[in-house]
């Protein structure tokens, strides 16, 4: 039997791209996690989507034993996502961990997300050991990014382990750092079960597997259960530790993160943050786990038959289960049907789950034009907030006081070459620089003030064009400032394109209305009627182009004879397209809204 003092829970923190799966490879490797049948690279990457875009989004927890000294030991690894939009998942890790590995590239050296995921750690009181990734690349310059670790975490430079994940250079080093640095977990005098869920999987044959960390009691198989959030209760069907394979045990102990199957199946009664419980428990035992997510970019998701949208339900709620940072709510469109509001922390996370809707569960959906929650102010009560998270939420022009937007604290650290065009691309985005400071020679952080709904479009795209892929970026949330904000309606033939409705900035409308009028002239197939797009704000229509008609020559027919006769046949004609007109319906092609999203400011 292992005893709770033989436990080390841990997790891997680092900025995307400094080598954390390959790291959790290697880390496998030495323990002999996995054989040689079993070996492949970002192992514990288990999706297609992020083996095909090298970077990790969900957090993947397994168990490993490690021989050291001879005495045997468990060590729990929680491998994390580096992007800004999944640092919910690094939350989540951290949550249920006592100690991290803070990776950091000796080519790269610190970036902004780096500093984010530490604060968050420790903020956690976690122990962190620094570790010198990459000192293998002809790039890297282990002393001066020691440097830098050094002035960040105010350890001594002996402390930083200097490693290679590609080459296998010092794995051991870090197994002896792990096991000798990080806290065992804390003993719990109480007997009574008090589990914390920290992730979940919809499994279409044994339904929902639940991942916890068992702070104190034990949880054994055939056990009654109950979940602090809904007061259900359920019993163990099987519970087991999260090696490479799912491994049954009898029981999970204090200390120890396991897996537990019940047989649920409805997706609704397992909350992520959750406390599980005794069957019998009646006090109030609720684990103060990680915060509410506040989503930041908000998107309407419509399925593109109608006929679909039970289907698209079930689909969300199972995908919530994997990701619990996605927040979704029903909402209706006149052009596109019932669809769904959902809630993003960033582009790329909106990306991702769109890609795993089809992949996962082959839904084809429609993604509106993505904005970001607003507070508006009516002349009527000017004290009244209302919330705008679409932008037909927003009141008529002519009772509208005042909007205001939400601000965020950008920080950017980046090359010296490229501080110029950084500027430039953030004072083009309403950006305000508040401060600029040389880490080194080399590297600059700069920080702005920021509207969010900015940075929503292209802004981290266009940010690694400009810096040749050096720039890191991270943000958080500031308040919200009054801002001239309009909605920008879209017509078809007249009518208003409700899912391509915008709110953008006063001093952008117009160039954003004539080049959104413009893509939709490329994309929208020809009728045979005329069909006016205009772009308007309020009654005042700001842009127009026309799709000409595909016209008939009706006259083709008349060799000669009377002008008369000629005239006749395009009167008639002229009438047909009038009445065409009036009855004849627009179909959008979804390449125009996906074009739409990708429009530049």
């Amino acid at each position: 039997m292992i005893f709770m003092s033989k436990i080390r829970n841990f997790c891997i923190i680092a900025h995307i791209d400094h080598g954390k799966s390959t790291l959790a490879d290697r880390l496998l490797d030495e323990t002999g996690a996995v054989t040689d049948r079993e070996k492949q690279d970002q192992l514990l990457d288990n999706m297609d989507l992020e083996r095909e875009r090298g970077i990790t989004i969900k957090s993947h927890a397994i168990q490993m034993n490690y021989n050291f000294n001879g005495e045997e030991y468990i060590l729990n690894l929680i491998d994390t996502p580096g992007h800004v939009d999944f640092s919910y998942e690094v939350s989540r890790s951290i949550a249920a961990c006592e100690g991290a590995l803070l990776i950091v590239d000796a080519a790269q050296s610190v970036q902004a997300q780096t500093i984010s995921n530490l604060y968050l750690a420790l903020e956690n009181d976690l122990e962190i050991i620094p570790v010198l990734n990459k000192i293998d690349l002809p790039s890297a310059k282990p002393e001066e990014v020691s440097d830098d670790i050094v002035d960040l975490l105010g350890c001594n430079e002996d402390e930083i382990i200097k490693a290679s994940a590609k080459t296998g250079e010092g794995i051991s080093e870090i197994l002896s750092a792990i096991i000798e640095r990080i806290p065992a977990p804390k003993v719990d005098d109480n007997d009574d079960l008090k589990a914390l869920i920290f992730d979940s999987v919809y499994n279409p044959f044994r339904g929902i597997e639940i991942y916890f960390r068992v702070f104190s009691g034990k949880i054994s198989k055939g056990q009654e259960i109950k979940f602090c959030a809904t007061g259900k209760k359920y019993f163990a069907d099987e519970v087991g530790t999260l090696n490479l394979k799912q491994q049954p045990k009898k029981s999970i102990g204090n200390g120890d993160v396991g897996y537990l199957i019940t047989g649920i199946k409805n997706a609704k009664e397992i909350k992520v943050g959750d406390t599980i419980v005794d069957g019998g428990y009646s006090g109030d035992g609720a684990i103060s786990g990680f915060e509410e997510v506040k989503p930041m970019v908000f998107a309407g998701i419509y399925p593109v038959d109608s006929d679909d949208y039970e289907d698209l339900r079930s689909s969300m709620e199972k995908l919530q289960l994997n990701d619990a940072s996605l927040v979704f709510s029903p909402e209706s469109s006149s052009a596109l049907g019932f669809g769904f509001r959902c809630g993003f922390l960033g582009m790329l996370h909106l990306e991702i789950i769109q890609e795993r809707l089809d992949r996962e569960f082959n839904m084809a959906v429609i993604t509106t034009v993505p904005n970001v929650s607003y507070h508006a102010y009516t002349k009527k009560q000017s004290d009244e907030k209302i919330i705008v998270n679409t932008p037909s939420d927003l009141p008529e022009p002519s009772f509208l006081d005042r909007v205001e937007e939400p601000y965020i604290k950008a920080s950017i650290i980046t090359k010296s070459d490229f501080v110029g065009p950084v500027m430039n691309l953030c004072i083009e985005k309403r950006g305000e620089i508040t401060n600029q400071t040389y880490l080194t020679t080399e590297r600059v952080e700069l920080s702005f003030d920021m509207p969010l709904a900015e940075i929503v479009f292209d802004f981290y795209d266009r940010l690694k064009s400009i810096s040749k892929g050096y720039a890191s970026f991270d943000y958080s949330p500031l308040g919200l400032k009054q801002s001239k904000l309009i909605r920008l309606d879209l017509l078809l033939n007249g009518n208003p394109v409700d899912a391509l409705s915008a709110l953008i900035h006063f001093d952008n409308a117009y160039r954003m209305g004539k080049k959104i009028c413009e893509k939709l002239k490329e994309l929208i197939p020809r009728q045979q009627f005329d069909i006016p797009i205009q772009a308007a704000i309020g009654s005042k229509i700001i842009a127009r182009e026309t799709i000409k008609a595909v016209r008939k020559d009706v006259t083709a027919k008349c060799y000669g004879g009377d002008i008369t006769r000629k005239r006749k046949l395009l009167e008639n004609q002229k009438k047909g397209k009038k009445k065409m007109r009036q009855i004849g319906n627009v179909e959008i092609p979804q390449q125009a809204f996906m074009a739409v999203l990708k429009l530049s400011d």
